[in-house]
């Protein structure tokens, strides 16, 4: 069940002397079981576009479909969307308010309608791929720390069992340690489930050693959209928008400008250590 964009664009306050252009003639698809990551610098487009993608605001211009059907059709069904599409906004410790760690994760499969014992199995089944530990279940989100506060939140989603899971900054405001965490969770999850998931973020850093496929926004456009090898490619043009590729990228670079025969396009730390094991080895040859 794929959601397609087609020449999407959408303009703020589109009614007033001073409209600015957000989304500019966006096509994209997001097939099944896809690992995405969405990169751009802030004001790219990144959050409006995510926000379109289970109906959270309507194009100005162009189509979205899910499974075959435009989602601005007059009949089509926006709980049954926003159940197959789960968006986790930016900080989403703020979309928690329950009393207890069980009950908001049980709050969106309850709104399903579902019998109790679904309910309560949905909820356990989401926080286990998420790795909350059972002991906090009854203790209020609030007392929580922020890499336990994002788990909770993203369990609440899962619980929904969505097609795609789209999750806008999570690591935002987390130490260097919680955003590994939560990444790696995100990775196990995905591996679990199998589900689609696009995971937004300003930092290269952050998606180089998960995702399958980047895309690059900038001001409203796709600039990139491909395989991080070939994405990673462009480091003159990405620091041009105000990015940049991840440090073992740079590395890389200087080794090959010093005489390393070391692969450049090598995306992640493993891949990065064995091209300069073997350079070296070559290296200690001559």
């Amino acid at each position: 069940m794929s959601l397609k964009l087609e020449h999407v664009s959408y303009v703020y306050g589109s009614d007033t002397k001073l409209p600015v252009r957000a989304l500019d003639d966006i096509c994209l698809e997001i097939p099944d079981g896809q690992f995405i990551g969405m990169i751009g610098h802030t004001g790219s487009g990144k959050s409006t576009l995510v926000q379109h993608l289970n109906g959270l605001m309507e194009p100005t211009e162009g189509t979205i479909t899910y499974d075959g059907r435009n989602i601005w059709e007059k009949d089509f069904p926006k709980k049954e969307l926003r159940s197959n599409v789960g968006l986790v906004f930016q900080y989403p410790e703020h979309q928690l308010f329950e009393v207890d760690v069980f009950s908001d994760v049980c709050f969106g499969p309850k709104n399903l309608g579902l019998p109790k014992e679904e309910v309560e199995a949905r909820a356990k089944r989401a926080l286990e791929l998420v790795g909350f530990p059972e002991e906090y279940y009854k203790q209020s989100p609030f007392e929580l720390s922020g890499g336990q506060k994002r788990r909770v939140a993203i369990a609440g989603v899962l619980a929904m069992q969505p097609k795609i899971l789209v999750l806008d900054e999570p690591t935002a405001g987390l130490d260097p340690r919680g955003r590994d965490e939560i990444l790696g969770q995100i990775a196990h999850l995905k591996k679990e489930t199998g589900i689609s998931v696009v995971l937004v973020s300003h930092s290269m850093e952050d998606v180089a050693n998960y995702v399958e496929r980047i895309i690059v926004m900038n001001k409203g456009h796709v600039l990139y959209d491909d395989v991080p090898r070939e994405v990673f490619g462009h480091v003159k043009e990405l620091e041009a928008v105000g990015l940049a590729a991840p440090q073992v990228t740079y590395i890389l670079h200087k080794l090959k400008e010093s005489g390393f025969d070391v692969d450049i396009n090598a995306t992640t730390i493993l891949e990065a250590r064995d091209t300069i094991l073997k350079a070296v080895k070559e290296e200690s040859r001559c």
